[in-house]
């Protein structure tokens, strides 16, 4: 077997595993997952640098380490030991505006770490904080006292519609019929609401959405060029 097939074989059963292994592994990378990660790549490298290795050696350390990930995320979900045992738990590092000193010391975590994290959630005065967390994923959440949040139309007590989700219509040039008939809409609609924004193909649309209101937007591919009106007078 060639270096080329073997390859493809690899990436399909380590990108099969990991699928199985679900998108929390991905979202939340705690440590026991990032260890898991470490071993299945170099256990998958292994038959690929040498050839005399049969694959078997390979697959089976990388499913059981699969299998392992999966059993203890189920047995995480009923066991609150067990899950603060593998995912940690999380760490207040900030209270009323004061820096817990002693917090940050066990997690051997330094006053710049905090202040650069901080300045990513557009903080620059820690007096605004009323709570800074680190979640055990390594994401420091922040929560901002009342009167340093930005103001909400519900603290100026005015009404405001529902919004939703816009619906993707058009991407990358190929038209989403199911989002189409969601909407109850048809291709002739769109058709017609494209050619209000002068372009003639649904091919020169990189993405079109409908949002709850009815309002469609439309972003046209770059190579995309309108056609010159004045021109045509």
């Amino acid at each position: 077997m060639n270096h080329f097939v073997r390859t493809l074989l690899m990436y399909a059963f380590v990108f099969l595993v990991v699928r199985l292994m679900g998108k929390r592994e991905l979202a939340q990378f705690s440590p026991f997952d990032f260890v898991v990660a470490i071993m299945i790549a170099e256990i998958a490298a292994f038959p690929l640098e040498d050839t005399s290795i049969t694959f078997s050696h390979a697959l089976i350390p990388i499913a059981t380490l699969g299998a392992i990930e999966i059993g203890l995320s189920y047995l995480s979900l009923k066991s609150t030991w067990l899950r603060s045992v593998i995912d940690g738990s999380p760490a207040v590092l900030v209270r009323n505006g004061r820096i817990l000193d002693q917090n940050l010391r066990k997690l051997r975590y330094n006053v710049n770490d905090l202040l650069g994290q901080l300045r990513q959630k557009d903080v620059t005065d820690i007096s605004e904080v009323e709570y800074a967390v680190l979640e055990c994923s390594g994401v420091l959440s922040v929560i901002k006292k009342s009167q340093a949040r930005p103001v909400t139309p519900q603290d100026m007590g005015l009404a405001t519609g529902y919004e939703g989700l816009p619906v993707p219509l058009v991407i990358d040039g190929q038209i989403l019929f199911a989002n189409l008939d969601k909407a109850k809409l048809t291709y002739q609609w769109l058709e017609g609401e494209l050619a209000k924004q002068g372009i003639s193909s649904v091919q020169d649309v990189i993405y079109a959405s409908l949002n709850s209101k009815g309002e469609l937007y439309v972003s046209p591919k770059q190579e995309y060029k309108p056609p010159d009106l004045y021109n045509n007078l």
